[in-house]
């Protein structure tokens, strides 16, 4: 009870902090919303305002929010497409957690510089502005329960913030009244459009454009200014505004192919791999006639019901979906001018692996497909039915995720870490598996989340202050365990007690949570010494040391790992045994051979782990050939060009624990960090049957571009090593005799001695599998001769 209570205390605090964040704007504007029937869910609305400025600054900056998101336009010109993210970055008060009961929640704001579409003189802003009023099942997304937009633009001398001058209106072609398909757990709607009833949309003469006539709009609905409620304090994203690649044509639909008679049957719109999109076209039709949009996933539920007006019109749907065909339904004889979409995302990815053996270029790629249509305004489990915040999901994500996106990425992994705690439950120190607006613990989620999650974040970013925000609901949560007589954890079975989708009765529960546990604590411990508290230290080390012997002593069965060897001998528990360090070395070749090798039970979420142990084992042939034998009904499948819930294939099309790439990117091409924000980091390649590899990590330090290629004669490493840090470089000694070493055209080593002394690189040893060198930053070229 002492330490719940101290817990309420310090989780009071934080959110006293999290109220006042250094970055605050102060605000002037006024949250404002159309007058008529402003909580009504799936609500459209349209907003202007024109503004005369005497001159524009260099840097002009706009912070804008919306419940729920928003589009921005100024001078005709789009600037933010689908802005305002869902969900809040703390709850505005701690309180209990119970599932399904709406917790208020605190908003986040976008920093946008409009100074290039200011001018001096006149000039127009325009918004659209959409409330969901629906919180889905996921619990992504926490309404106000009612609609709101505020815009604060600090130009020069000048602010502009709404307050009663603007004009609003509900966007007259939007209905309301759509019915959401089952299984109803996304928030967002479907869109329902009539464009008989439209206000000139994507023309030259629109709402949003100069000159347009709004005298007979209203005058908004007031709604305070922050941080009052229903919206509560205002934060700054932790991410910027999507990334917007502009409209483009489908593959099978180029340019050439318009315009075009429409036969009434089905268009089907190929993308050129799975994205997230927003449907266009461009037609000519007759008034009243009925288009539908849909996207070829089986468990999408949104979708867009069009009626037309008389005569030629743009239309784009602004709920988006993911797909790799958009399909159209368009009636007999309308006129297809265009049919297009916009793809949209959190940042890009510039991580890049390829190798000679292409299939596994291909699945490489796959799983970066897949990480980025499930990264938006969180991280989620699949785009399409559910668009959760899976916490255990985000701990596979965040395992390639350093290999593969850029800053954007990174930080949306910032936000998920912080939501997820700061959502926690103030009496118990439970965070959930699910969240913010969810509350349901899946021990196994969590625990995985501190080691893959947290910790992976803050040894990759060196994220100081995101750690010690996470440290003490880390060390609250892992006090909900105990240590039974015989040295292993007590079991918790929160809220479920799920642990993986593969066959049920073949996971060892006990096995894997000891695993799991052990794991966290391992973090806990390091996580202690990085934030400089040394208070728990001891509580750690004993139980570490305690789980490890016992571990050992109670599971490990002359081959392999097992609660009961008449019932378990299961891929998942063994795998993480290794991954963890509570397998010893000696052990590693029996558990491959008794346990990896034969036994095919994880699901995706744990598959990745099992390839990483068979490579710490050393065994890289025997894990690239289990990644192809598991994974070959898709990547065998030129249709898909992303990774399924299930394995050999099953579920959604695109779910974002497959993670076979970190093996590829950490073991065989062998670039990892060995300290904290990849201020060292080493390139020990293995490359198995591969002739050439080469992989490029965008990391905190910036771009590392690597590649090795070899031959019978020659083995040849080039890299580039950004500013700040320090490489170690291992050159593979397993394929022939080495008897020269080149760097960058000059002899260095020959035959295990130095012959030369080159700036910036210098022996740092050697062993059975190579010889190494330390090098600054700079370009490489390093050329071992037989």
């Amino acid at each position: 009870m002492k330490n719940s209570n101290l817990f309420a205390k310090l989780l009071a605090v934080v959110l006293i902090f999290l109220s006042n964040p250094t970055l605050a704007v102060e605000w002037t504007a006024e949250w404002i919303w159309s007058k008529e029937r402003f909580t009504d869910p799936n609500s459209w609305v349209v907003i202007r305002k024109e503004v005369n400025l005497e001159s524009v600054g260099q840097n002009s900056t706009a912070y804008i929010s919306a419940d729920t998101k928003y589009w921005l336009w100024i001078n005709g010109q789009l600037v933010v497409f689908e802005g305002s993210y869902t969900g809040g970055p703390s709850p505005v008060k701690p309180s209990p957690r119970v599932d399904f009961y709406p917790i208020a929640s605190n908003k986040y704001y976008d920093q946008v510089d409009i100074g290039r579409y200011l001018k001096k003189g006149k000039n127009t802003i325009a918004a659209l502005a959409w409330y969901y009023g629906d919180n889905g099942q996921k619990g992504t997304y926490i309404s106000s329960n009612t609609g709101g937009f505020i815009f604060q633009a600090h130009v020069g001398d000048n602010v502009i913030a709404t307050d009663s001058s603007w004009k609003v209106l509900p966007h007259p072609a939007y209905d309301k009244k759509v019915i959401k398909k089952s299984p109803y757990r996304v928030a967002a709607w479907s869109v329902k459009y009539d464009a008989r009833k439209d206000l000139n949309d994507w023309s030259n003469k629109a709402w949003y454009m100069p000159g347009y006539d709004d005298s007979d709009w209203q005058t908004p609905r007031i709604k305070r200014q922050p941080p009052r409620p229903p919206f509560f304090g205002l934060y700054p994203s932790e991410i910027p505004p999507l990334n917007n690649y502009g409209l483009a044509n489908c593959e099978n639909y180029p340019e050439s192919k318009f315009p075009f008679i429409s036969d009434g049957k089905t268009i089907k719109c190929k993308l050129d791999f799975n994205k997230n999109f927003t449907p266009y076209f461009d037609i000519e039709a007759k008034a009243g006639q009925q288009i539908h949009i849909k996207s070829n996933m089986r468990l999408n539920t949104i979708e867009t019901f069009y009626t037309t007006k008389a005569g030629r019109q743009q239309f784009e749907s602004y709920s988006w979906l993911n797909g790799r065909i958009i399909e159209y339904r368009i009636p007999k004889g309308v006129k297809v001018h265009g049919l297009k979409y916009r793809w949209t995302g959190v940042g890009t990815t510039p991580g890049h692996f390829e190798a000679d053996d292409a299939w596994y270029s291909r699945i490489w790629q796959m799983a970066e497909n897949t990480l980025y249509i499930c990264a938006r305004d969180n991280f989620m489990d699949t785009p399409d039915r559910e668009r959760g915040l899976w916490i255990g999901d985000v701990a596979d994500q965040a395992s390639y995720l350093f290999y593969s996106m850029d800053k954007p990425g990174r930080d949306l992994l910032k936000k998920a870490i912080k939501v997820t705690l700061a959502f926690s439950d103030s009496e118990s120190g439970i965070f959930a598996g699910l969240g913010p607006g969810r509350f349901r613990e899946l021990p196994a989620q969590s625990l995985q989340f501190i080691e893959q999650g947290i910790w992976h974040y803050y040894y990759n970013t060196g994220d100081l202050e995101t750690l010690k925000f996470a440290y003490p609901y880390v060390h609250r949560y892992l006090t909900l365990w105990g240590i039974k007589d015989n040295g292993l954890a007590t079991f918790r079975t929160g809220d479920w007690k799920w642990t993986d989708w593969g066959p049920q009765d073949t996971i060892d529960y006990d096995v894997i949570q000891n695993a799991l546990y052990y794991s966290a604590l391992v973090s806990a411990r390091k996580m202690a010494k990085a934030v400089g508290d040394y208070t728990h230290i001891g509580l750690y080390s004993h139980r570490i040391n305690s789980i490890k012997q016992a571990y050992q002593k109670h599971y490990w069965q002359n081959g392999y790992f097992s609660s009961n060897p008449n019932k378990f001998k299961d891929d998942r528990a063994n795998a993480i045994a290794i991954l963890f360090g509570l397998a010893k070395p000696e052990q590693y070749q029996q558990i491959v051979d008794n346990v990896l090798i034969p036994n095919h039970f994880a699901s995706p979420h744990f598959e990745w782990m099992v390839y990483n142990a068979m490579a710490i084992a050393g065994r890289y042939e025997d894990a690239l050939q289990r990644m192809k034998t598991r994974y070959a009904k898709q990547v065998d499948n030129q249709a898909l060009s992303t990774l399924a819930e299930y394995l050999p294939s099953g579920g959604t099309e695109n779910h974002a624990w497959n993670a076979p790439s970190t093996v590829l990117s950490q073991h065989i091409a062998g670039i990892a960090p060995t300290s904290v924000a990849w201020e060292s980091y080493q390139v020990m390649p293995n490359m198995a049957h591969f002739k050439r590899v080469k992989q490029f990590v965008p990391s905190v330090q910036g771009d590392i571009d690597f590649e090795i290629q070899r031959d019978q004669q020659t083995v040849k490493i080039e890299i580039d090593s950004p500013e700040n840090t320090t490489a170690i470089i291992g050159v593979p000694k397993q394929y022939f005799a080495i008897q020269t070493i080149m760097v960058n055209g000059k002899k260095l080593w020959e035959n295990g001695q130095l012959t030369a002394s080159i700036s910036g690189i210098k022996l740092a040893g050697e062993d059975n599998k190579y010889v190494k060198f330390e090098v600054q930053p700079g370009h490489w070229l390093v050329t071992a001769q037989r």
